[in-house]
């Protein structure tokens, strides 16, 4: 199918763990005239294996459309992963996560754009027009926070990973390295050197300093009586 003015359109994959949430971006891309949807994918890894598998069939797709938080491989990895092997695929991430250090890191890892879930349909179009020309998209309201945080105090824990983040607050909440593994769907060594990571990064000796340091800094609250 051929897009405006005999152009090929903008293959599409959309990557997220809810199926309506897929479904529909799908619908509203298909009332595009000069974007397709090629294929879907619930999570980062089978993302992966997607695109391997549309690289020795049909093609590699122009953009990948990935969420942040899914089972087993999250999307900013996932789009790491994808930049390294792929990289003429453009990936823009659609979350309900809009916290700096995530979009840091997915800035990072070489996204061509990151948006909310609360964006309205046409500006989702509008980052995929964008990313397809090898160009950025940032939600306007993180480029504002992006912005501010330039010249704000410098956050303690701005060396830390999206991944590393959302450990630090499974350690918080007394979690051993089993249940963050069991809980993240990883292998407790790799739990085990997260936390490992964690500790080098913030310059801490243990983990209740590290669980201070996330209340201290708002990571986590403690629960009241």
């Amino acid at each position: 199918m051929m897009g405006p003015a005999g152009r090929a359109p903008i293959t599409v994959l959309v990557v997220d763990d809810h199926a309506v949430v897929r479904k529909g971006i799908q619908a509203y891309l298909a009332a595009q005239a000069d974007v397709q949807v090629v294929a879907e994918a619930a999570d980062g890894q089978a993302a992966l294996d997607t695109l391997e598998h549309l690289r020795s069939t049909t093609g590699l797709p122009d953009v990948v459309l990935m969420d942040v938080v899914m089972p087993g491989m999250d999307g900013v990895t996932a789009a790491e992963h994808a930049r390294q092997r792929y990289p003429c695929v453009q990936i823009v991430i659609l979350t309900s996560f809009g916290e700096l250090t995530r979009v840091r890191e997915a800035i990072r890892v070489g996204v061509a754009g990151y948006l909310l879930k609360d964006a309205a349909p046409d500006e989702i179009v509008a980052a995929v027009r964008t990313a397809a020309k090898g160009e950025m998209h940032l939600d306007g309201a993180l480029t504002r926070r992006l912005t501010q945080h330039l010249v704000a105090p410098s956050d303690p824990l701005a060396t830390l990973s999206a991944r590393e983040r959302d450990i630090l607050v499974l350690v918080a909440a007394g979690r051993s390295n089993r249940q963050i593994a069991t809980e993240l769907t990883i292998s407790e060594r790799t739990a085990r050197t997260h936390v490992s990571n964690i500790l080098s990064k913030l310059r801490l000796s243990s983990r209740t300093q590290a669980a201070l340091l996330a209340i201290q800094q708002g990571l986590v609250t403690l629960p009241t009586t």
